[in-house]
This record gives structure tokens, sequence and C-alpha cells, in this order.
């Protein structure tokens, strides 16, 4: 299926890409804990953990509607730059991410002065995101 030219199949499973790299960097396993304490939340704070979850069924609805979102422009940019392989797939991807997404959150960055920690582990993440789903639209829209 095509909506305005862009194939939504890549577009989706660059978007569930996404989503499964955030269940991993934030997880205990990766950045948890660290994010936790740069957002000036107590990570043993199982009550506030707890009220924490109860909402997150919108959230993640929202974060992967604005992945599918950024997937399909990435999508429609790696088209029209005739990219066709995964390894510059990733290379427009993070272009993007350069230039428009780091960017962004840098200057959020500057004027909210919060932790350098939290602006490394939250735009470290969307580098990540930005390389798979450049290579995944790449590779599918061949």
């Amino acid at each position: 299926m095509q909506v305005l030219g862009i194939h939504m199949l890549p577009v989706f499973l660059a978007a569930v890409a996404t989503m499964v790299v955030g269940f991993l960097w934030y997880s205990p396993l990766l950045f948890a804990r660290p994010w936790m304490r740069a957002m000036g939340y107590d990570p043993d704070d199982k009550a506030k953990l707890a009220e924490m979850r109860k909402g997150a069924g919108g959230m993640y609805a929202l974060a992967f509607l604005a992945s599918m979102v950024a997937a399909a422009m990435l999508s429609k940019i790696v088209m029209v730059t005739t990219v066709n392989s995964a390894r510059y797939g990733m290379k427009v991807g993070l272009g993007m991410w350069v230039g428009f997404v780091m960017t962004v959150q840098l200057t959020d960055h500057v004027f909210t002065r919060k932790p350098a920690r939290l602006f490394l582990i939250n735009t470290g993440f969307q580098m990540v995101c930005y390389a798979v789903m450049g290579a995944i639209v790449a590779v599918m829209n061949r």
C-alpha cells in the first residue's frame, strides 16, 4: 500500500523498529536508571513508577505515531535520492538526525538546562533510531 507515493510497509516496520530500540534503550539493561535520575525521578520509588505506567499506553501510541511520520518522511527522502542500500540509508538517516533532530534537541537542552547526560541519552536514542529507520526504508523501497 502507498500513501502519497510512500510505501507504508517499510514505514510501519521502521516505526516498529524504533519502538523496539526504545524498549531496549530505556530498559534497565541500558539507560533506564541514568535516564530516570537525569529526569529527576527516583528509580527505586515503586509507587511513582506504578503511577507513571498508568498513562504509558497513550504515550506509546503517540510515540509510535511520531515514529510513523518520521519514517514516512525519511522514506520519501530516501526514495528521492535513489538510495537503495542499508549503508547509504543509514547515512541519510544519520544526516537527518544531525541536521534536524540533534540540533533541535541541543537547542532544547541549552535553554532547559537539564543535565547533559539526559541530552546524550535521548539524542543517542534518536541517532540509533534514524540510522535503523534509514536502513529499513532504503532496503525495502528497492
